[in-house]
């Protein structure tokens, strides 16, 4: 049978999600209570695989198993299991056509940043501190150019393996906060270290450091053109879409929904608890 789990995690001590060959990983972690179950390893397949010192909010995981158990043990044989910053939210069968990562039709990030006077120890490794004054309109209108399908060549890092680098951005967003901003995305996909790039763009025409040269940039396509990446710290997976009407709630009415195929093994989304 075919297990799905939805999961959340503090990234700020793990290597990102994908086992490395050194430092703790969301998918060691989770594959190890695995092993020790079934007595033999069993890989598990995620809708994303964030980066280092990056969070979850929502993310999902599918592997399949002989054991013959109820979602409520797995969840506990899971839960009594895993560290701390780990931690299983859901668990349901799903049909063995589905996987996790071919069947995921959007992803949702958000990005977010405090304002103080001075570095709050407390907020480290979970938001990241920029103190300077940002043009909230300006950060608005560029993030704007990023909607539609575009190759995003300039602002993925220059590591990225996938020679595609065409992705959609359905909506793109800035909004002010009591104590600073959050930028959130939701697009088809994303690309590595895509999102850290774009806020970090937008941060720089916020605060004044560069014209809104957006468009140019994109159509570049040239890493070197674009900015900094923006720290890991602030960044968090939030949403994993799995159903085309789930992500119709989140993005602007009328808005087309570019899919490889159509998903058709989850009849309804599970949705965040």
């Amino acid at each position: 049978m075919r297990i799905l789990l939805q999961l959340t995690y503090n990234g700020a001590n793990f290597q990102g999600f994908q086992i490395q060959n050194e430092g703790r990983t969301v998918q060691y972690e989770l594959e190890r209570i695995l092993k020790r179950m079934h007595r033999d390893f069993v890989r598990i397949h995620p809708s994303s695989r964030t980066d280092k010192g990056v969070h979850a909010l929502c993310q999902y995981v599918h592997f399949d198993t002989h054991l013959n158990l109820t979602p409520s043990k797995w969840q506990h044989a899971f839960n009594s299991s895993l560290p701390d910053d780990i931690y299983i939210t859901d668990v349901r069968e799903i049909p063995e056509t589905f996987h996790s990562r071919y069947d995921c039709i959007g992803k949702a990030y958000r990005y977010k940043i405090y304002q103080t006077p001075y570095r709050d120890v407390m907020k480290t490794g979970l938001e990241t501190w920029y103190p300077y004054d940002l043009d909230l309109d300006k950060m608005n209108e560029a993030a704007r150019t990023f909607l539609g399908t575009h190759d995003f060549t300039s602002f993925c890092s220059a590591k990225t393996e996938i020679e595609n680098k065409e992705r959609t951005i359905y909506s793109f967003t800035v909004t002010k906060t009591p104590d600073g901003y959050d930028f959130r995305v939701i697009g088809s996909g994303f690309l590595y270290n895509m999102v850290r790039i774009m806020v970090q763009h937008l941060i720089d025409i916020g605060q004044g450091r560069r014209e809104d040269d957006t468009e140019a940039l994109l159509a570049a396509r040239d890493r070197k053109e674009a900015g900094k990446t923006a720290p890991a710290e602030g960044l968090y997976l939030e949403k994993i879409y799995l159903t085309t009407e789930a992500l119709e709630k989140d993005i602007p009415a009328g808005t087309k929904i570019i899919t490889k195929n159509t998903p058709k093994s989850l009849t309804t989304d599970p949705g965040m608890l």
